[in-house]
């Protein structure tokens, strides 16, 4: 990228639209609008489905931030991380990161490696065993949680914090969810998944295994003995194709396969298989056919569906006899299109998985024992987002197996009535279940989406239980709502906190203690762009990425390692400090440096505190918006007036 590209103009070529009036008011050099700090959300934040306080906590691995005497900056770090996500390990590797997407470093030359400090937060704080606090005081409310996958851990998780007490109801035998029978072991390694999932619990969890709502319990039951409800109960079935022949016994649904293969059953396929589907539930899919590989000769016990559906399990031994699986991705639009993370995709063609891309799956073609031996298909076009058939142009593709990754939907035997008719349960903007006082919801049972979406539903709906159970309104959500930073909380963290304030008339109140003088939060309103930014400050330096395998076709099969290795300490601080901290003052002294009269200072060491770091004096300022110009963050704003 070419320098040019970070040189600052007031206006571009060919720009004849002037500024507001309210904005253009100098005269001479000069104005009586002074400089005011406004706090915005950064775009990594407002992009992230759970609201992590991103830039909070790159500021402390920078060493902008520093923790408490005695403390490791990694602790303090991920102190900061878990208040709004609890599994940084995890989400440190899987997470497909929007935050990257919309940071504003691409508007530089590339995104901060967010996912990669993340992952070496979460990895040290396991080694170094660091668990979540107790509540000091219990409320005596007690709260139901129907499942116990990332929405329902995470809701746990939020509760305890709140000191309620809470009960997880597990219909399987194992905790995780999504993160144990849906996402491979080589993406989450399980004794990662073991020990963030034992953090939680460890904070006074109740957890009650193989108890299905609706048939072991019911929900009238849960209602007599708890306070309120939340229901986790993620979208767990794939969605059947909707086509002729479908429900063939070798045609199976993306999510039975994962879970198969996940809990050990599933170690071999046989033939081709197809996979429909462009979704990242397809691409795990694939991911695993490719690395289970494929056997010629199978006994009828040991076909793949009979082990998927549970008839059977495989006989370990016969993976020395595994070869190359031939699957196929079949998708109706171009592979371009496809909602799948673009590094998954990548991967598995890498791996060696072939995509037929403009496909329409037509009728599934079975032999004379009802299996299915063909997918009848069809050519399309896609013009202006519309799709055409290529008529007469219809033919079969052979198959052994063919997996459906085209949707999820929720179990609602015994719990019909919270069932959408689309398998999925309605909400409000709070996560609330319609029509159903004191129960709430949260992750893929909304919505499937991110493992983070689950954790941001949960820690929204905790709040409206903690105000159901308080018996306070539960209000509507702010615009931008996350886990925001709060400068009165980092003032008290350093003992810098406003006086109280003395009722009565004030005067003189710019060197008054009770308050927070020249600042303004608006990040519950705004998130700052790129253009509000003084980008000219940043120097060009390049993403520190993680070390990735690059797998290929010839070495996946069995390959079962993880993609990627994480950073090193040296390279973790390096990548924080590329962050350019959007709508927050991260200390770079440019305003101290450039103004002519010399009207803003540092604020003194011992008065000192993340967004506290300068400060104006309004008798020397003269308005000139130099400040303002100069400010790598848009933290200065032009707005107080003299």
């Amino acid at each position: 990228m070419s320098d040019t590209n970070l040189t600052f103009r007031l206006y571009k070529d060919n720009d004849t639209t002037p500024q507001k009036w309210s904005e253009n008011v100098m005269e001479n050099g000069e104005s009586y609008i002074c400089p005011t700090y406004i706090h915005r959300t950064p775009p990594c934040q407002g992009s992230c489905p759970s609201g992590h306080d991103i830039r909070g906590w790159l500021s402390i691995v920078r060493g902008l931030d520093k923790p408490p005497e005695g403390m490791k900056w990694e602790e303090y770090a991920f102190q900061r991380m878990t208040k709004s996500n609890p599994f940084p390990a995890i989400m440190g590797r899987v997470c497909p990161a929007p935050c990257q997407d919309g940071c504003n470093r691409n508007e530089v030359e590339n995104h901060v490696g967010i996912n990669s400090v993340e992952q070496y937060i979460g990895d040290w704080a396991m080694k170094n065993n660091l668990s979540f606090p107790k509540p000091t005081n219990e409320t005596g409310k007690k709260v139901a949680i129907v499942g116990g996958g990332p929405a329902g851990l995470a809701a746990a998780y939020f509760l305890r914090l709140k000191g309620h007490s809470c009960t997880i109801f597990e219909g399987f035998d194992k905790l995780g969810g999504m993160m144990a029978f849906g996402i491979p072991g080589y993406r989450i390694p399980r004794d990662v998944l073991d020990h963030e999932v034992k953090r939680i619990i460890d904070m006074g969890v109740e957890v009650k295994l193989n108890t299905r709502i609706g048939t072991d319990i019911s929900v009238e039951q849960l209602e007599r003995e708890y306070d309120s409800i939340f229901w986790g109960i993620g979208a767990v079935q794939g969605k059947a194709l909707p086509i002729p022949g479908a429900d063939a016994p070798n045609c199976v649904d993306g999510m039975a396969f994962l879970r198969a293969f996940n809990e050990g059953r599933l170690q071999h396929l046989s033939g081709r298989i197809l996979v429909i589907g462009g979704g990242d539930t397809a691409m795990d899919v694939v991911a695993v056919a490719r690395r289970i590989g494929h056997i010629s000769q199978v006994h009828e016990k040991d076909r793949p569906e009979n082990i998927i559906l549970g008839h059977a399990v495989h006989d370990v031994a016969t993976a020395a006899r595994r070869e190359g699986a031939d699957v196929w991705i079949v998708y109706r639009r171009p592979i371009s299109k496809a909602p799948a993370t673009k590094h998954e995709l990548d991967s598995v063609i890498s791996e060696g998985v072939e995509i037929h891309e403009g496909l329409a799956p037509l009728e599934v073609i079975c032999d004379e024992n009802g299996r299915a031996t063909a997918l009848r298909v069809q050519p399309v076009d896609w013009v202006n987002g519309k799709m055409v058939p290529k008529e007469g142009e219809e033919y079969n593709i052979e198959c052994t197996m063919i997996v459906s990754a085209t949707g999820q939907k929720g179990d609602y035997t015994g719990i019909e009535e919270l069932d959408n008719g689309w398998g999925l349960i309605d909400s409000n903007k709070t996560y609330q279940v319609k029509s159903k006082a004191g129960h709430f919801v949260g992750g893929d049972a909304i919505k499937p989406h991110l493992l983070t979406t689950a954790v941001g539903h949960a820690s929204i709906a905790v709040e409206s239980i903690n105000n159901y159970l308080n018996k306070l309104e539960i209000s509507s959500r702010p615009n931008v709502d996350a886990h925001h930073f709060n400068l009165l909380e980092e003032l008290k963290n350093h003992d810098l906190e406003p006086e109280e304030y003395t009722q009565g008339e004030t005067w003189g109140t710019n060197s008054s203690k009770f308050a927070v003088h020249n600042y303004e939060d608006r990040s519950f309103a705004e998130i700052i762009d790129h253009t509000q930014l003084f980008k000219a400050h940043f120097q060009h330096e390049l993403l520190h990425p993680r070390t990735e395998v690059t797998i290929t076709k010839d070495e996946v099969l069995g390959n079962f390692a993880e993609r990627f290795t994480g950073l090193t300490e040296e390279d973790v601080i390096a990548e924080a400090k590329r962050c350019m901290s959007c709508g927050m003052c991260f200390e770079c002294d440019s305003c101290v440096v450039y103004c002519p009269q010399d009207a803003i200072t540092v604020v003194k060491k011992k008065d000192r505190a993340i967004g506290r770091y300068v400060e104006t004096d309004y008798t020397k300022c003269i308005g000139c918006h130099v400040c303002k110009d100069v400010c790598p963050t848009g933290y200065i704003q032009m707005g107080l007036g003299h």
